[in-house]
Parts: C-alpha cells; structure tokens; sequence
C-alpha cells in the first residue's frame, strides 16, 4: 500500500505541475485551423455538467449511494479534462475575445475571471488527491480533502459557465 501511495503521490506532484505548465505553453502556440466558433458553448456546457455531476455527487455520498458517487466523480473528472482539451484547442487555433463590458461590470467580470483561473490551477492538486483517496479507500483522509475539494471545484465549474455566459455577447 505505501508504495502505491508514493506512486500516487508521485503522478500527483507531475500532473499538478505539468497541467498548468503545458496549458500556458499551448496558449502561446497559434495553430492556423479554424475551429467551430460554436465551441465555447460546448465546453461551457461541459463545465456546467460538471456542476451538475458534483452536486449530484455530493448528494449520492450523503445518501449512501458510494458507488452511484464514484460513478459521476469519474464522469466528472471525464467532463473536465475534456473541457480542458476544448478550451485549449479553441485558444490554439483562435484569438482571445476581449470583454467588452465598461464600468463596474468590467470589473465583476474580471474578478470573476481572475479568480475562476487561479482556482483552476490550485484545484488540479485537491482533485487528484481527492480521487486517489476515494479510489484507495482511504475514507477517512477522502472525506477531509473532499471537504475543500468540492466547494473549490464547484466554484471552478460555476464561475467557468459565468465567464462565458458574460463573454459570449462579444465573440
């Protein structure tokens, strides 16, 4: 068990790195193909499923229902790394919109932006670790990262349909 731990630990430390690292280096690289314009409100859509299933989740788990809970955590996790490589191709082969909006919803928007990508990155560890313990039955230690976890990750999803819904008027 403890050297499965360390395994864990180990692809914990790189993917938690290596995601946001790679995301950045990928945004610098234009690639001269035009994706559907109909894309963000696909991988909006993808990260209010992601809501959806967490909040579903939660109630699973609260009911008893652990393997209805494990179930829509991967779908969950499906739905999030997908989003991931639409978001990232999208930005590849399109310029960034600009918000449009003035005044004081310009900067609402950019708070929420802000923090919705900061969060994006911090959560990358919290899931991992998170998913590792729920699928090692390590349920005690689960329950006490889920705590942050969720919340975390709900705000990641949510605030991700809102950057869109806000940025939408000016693709």
């Amino acid at each position: 068990m403890e050297t499965t731990a360390k395994k864990y630990n180990i692809w914990i430390i790189i993917l938690s790195i290596a995601i946001p690292v790679v995301v950045a280096i990928l945004f610098t690289v234009k690639i001269d193909v035009q994706l559907p314009v109909f894309l963000p409100p696909i991988y909006a859509t993808l990260n209010a499923f992601t809501a959806l299933l967490l909040m579903l989740a939660f109630w699973a788990i609260k009911n008893k229902k652990i393997a209805l809970h494990e179930k829509l955590m991967k779908t969950a996790i499906g739905f999030s790394v997908l989003f991931l490589v639409l978001y990232v191709a999208y930005h590849m082969t399109s310029d960034s919109t600009k918000f449009g909006g003035e005044g004081t919803i310009k900067t609402v928007y950019f708070v929420i932006l802000i923090s919705h990508i900061l969060l994006s990155v911090i959560v990358i560890p919290f899931v991992l670790i998170t998913f590792v313990r729920g699928i090692t039955n390590q349920v005690e230690l689960h329950k006490k990262i889920a705590r942050f976890t969720f919340p975390l990750w709900l705000y990641v999803a949510v605030t991700g349909v809102v950057v869109y819904v806000m940025i939408s008027p000016y693709y």
